[in-house]
């Protein structure tokens, strides 16, 4: 088990950032995702894989003025 914004959500083995995004239905391309604290660089969410017990923060990045 992981926990995404604070929602708990099943963990697999193998699982990467991109399947946390795809099962969150997480679709804003401006977006910056963090595993345990360490961000994750946008090229690496099909790869970087999300050990079990991991606390994810997926921000929708706004600009704005």
């Amino acid at each position: 088990m992981i926990t995404v914004n604070g929602d708990p959500l099943d963990w697999h083995p193998g699982m990467t950032v991109q399947d946390v995004l795809d099962a969150k239905s997480y679709t804003f391309r401006m977006i910056g995702v963090w595993v345990n604290d360490k961000p994750v660089p946008k090229g690496e969410f099909g790869t970087f894989v999300i050990p079990d017990s991991a606390v994810v923060q997926a921000i929708h990045m706004v600009s704005g003025g």
